[in-house]
């Protein structure tokens, strides 16, 4: 008894460490009181926190840790397999080089028959694509350690980590071979959002209002990494000057370094992401074919699927159209700063974001930066909204008429929800309260009237402004606007 109190006192402290992350630490702390073999696949992009959530959730369990180097060969990575296994055993001399990965992993079983006891043991194999060099023999090794000694320890968790998450998807959790279904769960692992953004900084004893960790948020995410450059005392015009304009920023080369890190052949990769930023609206794939110069198949799907698997962009089905019709959106926060404001410009040095933002360009990407946000939110818009407990499908709309004559519309986030109506939603960023004026209104009320007419939709509508401060609370408002969201809503939990 004294045992599983002592235990969960542990781990209620640990967690606590953590910042966020409440339902993978959940899958973590079930996974190791299972009382039988489990091999965990985490998931997630460079930088994301993978690493720091294994080695704190599962610190005092984890007794060995092998992390795989980019690019290195077959005898690099046994001879940084050697170190690791040194460093677990805690001996001054090294233990004997392996000849190969079926050897190497009989001596990691040696090392763990003598920690295999009464408590759990912990194992992480990061970055494991990098492990897996070609013809290394990795996989089927370590698929046949697994199936045939390590599969029947109790008490063994194996984490297996992975920037390159379309690689670990097709080569471990899909696999049909020795590795087939013996992932017992797969982790996930996206960026904090804002409410997590906001506490993992206010750890680190960062005080910033939720206005400005919203702008720091639309150029760079919320990867712990990067949010771990801010200091104490810094606005966010400050930290953006020194990641991004500063010769020696962390994320000015930061580009070149994410996608080849994780892709094969990463200019196809680059070519996609490069063509998404130049439209906010998006494009299908057939758009994106052309404007990339690819041939359709299997190999462009397989880019297609790589960069979603790995969050840099997300695919929207259009309202009332099918997966046929679907357009791709650029997801990631820092890959679209980078290509808007950093690749190609001469600015740099202190006061550089200010100058910049003063500008028409930074309205124009402002404007798109804070609706994908808001897309990445639904769940606290739908609080926000009291729509918490219904079903809600969220999808974009757009009307371009055939007839010169008449005037197109765009709806970038309409909510159609079960209870027959649909929250037409107007994602507007400003630094104060928002106004409606009369220009505006006229296109607000276009875009309703082409929606409901085009659409042939019956349900009711309900037109709805997403903004940092609020609406101006005009006659343009009053005979419009049936519902707003604020900033603040978007920090909640």
């Amino acid at each position: 008894m004294w045992t599983i109190i002592h235990f969960n006192l542990v781990h209620n402290f640990m967690a606590q460490t953590i910042i966020g992350r409440e339902a993978e630490k959940q899958i973590l702390q079930g996974q190791l009181t299972s009382g039988e073999a489990e091999m965990i696949a985490i998931l997630g992009r460079r930088r994301v926190g993978k690493t720091f959530l294994v080695r704190n959730f599962y610190e005092k369990y984890l007794v060995f840790e092998l992390t795989g180097i980019h690019e290195a060969s077959l005898e690099t990575q046994l001879l940084n397999f050697t170190n690791a296994l040194q460093q677990a055993t805690k001996s001054s001399i090294p233990p004997a080089a392996p000849r190969n990965w079926i050897q190497a992993f009989s001596f990691l079983t040696e090392f763990l028959k003598t920690k295999l006891q009464r408590e759990p043991v912990a194992v992480l194999f990061d970055e494991l694509p990098w492990i897996h060099t070609p013809k290394s023999g990795f996989l089927s090794a370590f698929g046949h350690w697994w199936n045939t000694w390590a599969s029947i320890q109790p008490q063994l968790k194996v984490v297996i980590c992975g920037s390159a998450a379309s690689w670990m998807i097709h080569n471990i959790i899909n696999d049909r071979g020795g590795l087939h279904n013996r992932v017992s769960r797969t982790i996930r692992l996206h960026p904090f959002n804002l409410k997590e953004t906001e506490d993992y900084l206010n750890s680190r004893g960062i005080i910033l209002d939720q206005y400005q960790i919203l702008q720091l948020y639309m150029a760079m995410g919320g990867i712990p990494q990067y949010l771990k450059q801010v200091d104490k005392g810094e606005s966010t015009s400050h930290v953006i000057d020194k990641l991004f304009f500063d010769k020696n920023g962390l994320l000015k080369d930061e580009f070149q370094n994410l996608y080849r890190s994780l892709f094969a052949n990463a200019s196809h990769h680059e070519s996609i992401v490069r063509a998404l930023s130049k439209k906010n609206s998006g494009l299908t794939r057939a758009e994106l074919i052309t404007a990339c110069g690819f041939a359709t198949g299997g190999t462009t799907t397989r880019l297609f699927e790589e960069l979603e698997e790995s969050g840099f962009i997300t695919q929207y089905i259009p309202f009332g159209k099918t997966l046929r019709d679907a357009i791709y959106k650029l997801s990631d926060e820092y890959s679209l700063f980078y290509l808007k404001f950093i690749e190609n410009t001469r600015t740099s040095g202190a006061g550089a974001w200010q100058r910049i933002a003063a500008g028409q360009s930074y309205t124009s990407w402002s404007g798109y930066a804070f609706e994908a946000i808001c897309q990445k939110h639904l769940r606290q818009l739908k609080k926000a909204l009291g729509i918490a407990g219904v079903h809600t499908e969220a999808s974009a709309w757009q009307y371009s008429p055939k007839n010169e004559g008449k005037k197109g519309a765009q709806i970038d986030l309409l909510l159609d929800r079960q209870d027959h109506c649909i929250n037409l939603c107007e994602m507007k960023f400003s630094k104060d309260e928002f106004r409606i004026d009369k220009a505006y209104a006229g296109e607000l009320e276009n875009k309703i009237r082409s929606f409901v007419s085009q659409a042939k939709t019956k349900k009711t509508i309900f037109p709805t402004m997403i903004t940092p401060y609020g609406v101006v609370k005009n006659e343009y408002y009053t005979r419009l606007i049936q519902s707003e969201v604020l900033m603040k809503d978007l920090f909640t939990p």
